[in-house]
């Protein structure tokens, strides 16, 4: 039988922990967990998934006679779950800042009650997200096929969830139910990001959304799409800035096909449509049609008029 020196691995690992946390100005307390979970929150999201959408996201075995009998339940235990989760993340934070934490359960509290009274307005911003997806591609025979396989649906789900938690004041917890979608599906949304009514993802895989987007209604992007930031500010002390409005505004009816990649704090106009691999780095008039050919020839006029 093979023996490892597990006593000094050991040894080693705590001492490796002590040095980040010395590095970091963390402290040794005994006190138990000192950050959110990451499982905790994967079954959170997951309890909400089911309160949302009981009869096609919550237990298999579930009836209508019994649906709002399952939806107290569920969102009581998923409430009083994430109100642990949010009581660790405003002490962590109060902790980074040395700021005292006296009403640290009472903060907690209202901020879990906020998030669970607007429940019911995200539950009708993923139904006109399920509906963009169920008219915008031919391929989907329902409503239904469109909410328990397309992986959008999944991503904007965690989405509009995590985008109130960053609302609230909360983006530790948004930024990791945004990271299990992206896990998931390939799609990465910040939470940070403002998207409107009616947003389809076609495909998904490779999306990316930068926390400072602006997404207006009833715009459609596909596979590998980034909207992205152009460049990266620092201070005098030679860190980025964070913060600073850097990705793009994309206005109500925008189509942007796969591959795109846009930059910087642009816009693009209303009823724009973006083709695929397109490079853009302009603003977009509205009812524009951008082609790689155009893109090319604009970016070319531009330069030569600088």
């Amino acid at each position: 039988m093979a023996n490892f020196d597990i006593h000094q691995i050991v040894q080693s690992l705590h001492e490796a922990r002590l040095d980040w946390r010395l590095s970091q100005r963390r402290n040794n307390d005994a006190n138990g967990r000192e950050f959110p979970s990451r499982d905790a929150l994967a079954s959170i999201v997951d309890i909400l998934k089911g309160v949302l959408f009981p009869m096609r996201l919550g237990p298999p075995d579930l009836r209508q006679e019994s649906e709002n009998f399952h939806v107290a339940h569920a969102l009581d235990a998923a409430l009083h779950s994430l109100l642990e989760q949010a009581r660790l993340e405003l002490k962590y934070s109060a902790s980074l800042q040395n700021k005292p934490t006296p009403d640290l359960d009472t903060e907690a509290l209202s901020v879990t009650r906020a998030f669970g009274a607007s429940l019911p307005e995200i539950r009708s911003l993923l139904d006109t997200d399920v509906l963009a997806a169920y008219h915008g591609d031919p391929a989907a025979r329902s409503v239904d096929e469109v909410l328990l396989c397309y992986p959008g649906t999944l991503a904007m789900i965690h989405y509009r969830l995590a985008h109130r938690l960053y609302q609230l004041g909360l983006p530790l917890l948004a930024r990791i139910i945004s990271e299990l979608a992206h896990s998931a599906t390939g799609i990465d949304i910040h939470p940070g990001a403002s998207i409107g009514a009616g947003f389809f993802i076609d495909h998904g895989t490779g999306v990316v959304i930068g926390e400072t987007a602006i997404i207006g209604n009833h715009v459609r992007i596909y596979q590998a799409v980034t909207l992205g930031a152009k460049r990266f500010p620092t201070d005098a002390q030679g860190k980025l800035e964070k913060g600073n409005a850097r990705h793009p505004v994309v206005e109500d009816g925008v189509v942007i096909y796969a591959g795109a990649t846009i930059l910087g704090r642009i816009t693009l106009g209303r009823g724009a449509v973006i083709g695929g691999n397109v490079w853009l780095t302009h603003d977009v008039p509205a009812g524009a049609h951008i082609s790689q050919a155009a893109s090319r020839e604009e970016g070319a006029a531009l330069t030569a008029a600088a």
